[in-house]
Order: structure tokens, then C-alpha cells, then sequence
């Protein structure tokens, strides 16, 4: 995968059963799996990369977490604060 500045990179979503999800999108959309964690699993095969964590409570209303790639991330943070956009959660790196 090409990573491109400020285009979706990664997306995550909840979801309650793992096992459930993953049979079920596999089964559908043909979808593969990669556990990186008992409560954690990427997809691949959908057009976009992705995960799903499993979580118990729902994220209604919360949305999904979409993950930008930037070339440059103190300068894309500093646009966000410049028009208005807060910084929840400090960055962290992942795989």
C-alpha cells in the first residue's frame, strides 16, 4: 500500500464478538484476518486497511477512528489547531 499526505491510511471500528465478525465479512465480502491481539483484529481485502477492537460497549454516536497519513505530523497537527480542531489523544505508533 502507497501512503499518500493526508489521505485515510487506516479505520477502525468495535465490534462485540470478534469470532462473529470475522465469520461474518469473510463469508460476504471474502475479507482476511490478522490478529494482532486477543481483543484485536485487522482486515485486508476491502478496499481500504482496517481493524476492529473488541469492545463490549457500543460507539454509537462516537463513529469509527480514521487514521490520516501525514508526511509531516507536528505540521498536520499544527493545521488542525490553526482552524480550529483539537488534539484528543497524543500521537502513538502502531504497526
Amino acid at each position: 500500500m502507497t501512503n499518500s499526505h493526508h489521505h485515510i491510511n487506516y479505520i477502525e471500528f468495535t465490534a462485540p464478538d470478534l469470532a462473529a465478525m470475522r465469520a461474518f465479512y469473510g463469508k460476504a465480502f471474502g475479507w482476511t484476518f490478522k490478529e494482532w491481539a486477543p481483543t484485536y483484529v485487522s482486515f485486508h481485502g476491502a478496499g481500504i486497511e482496517g481493524g476492529f477492537e473488541q469492545s463490549e460497549t457500543s460507539n454509537e454516536g462516537a463513529g469509527v477512528l480514521v487514521i490520516l497519513y501525514s508526511d509531516d505530523l507536528e505540521a498536520s497537527q499544527k493545521a488542525v489547531e490553526e482552524v480550529g480542531g483539537k488534539i484528543t489523544k497524543a500521537a502513538y505508533g502502531f504497526p
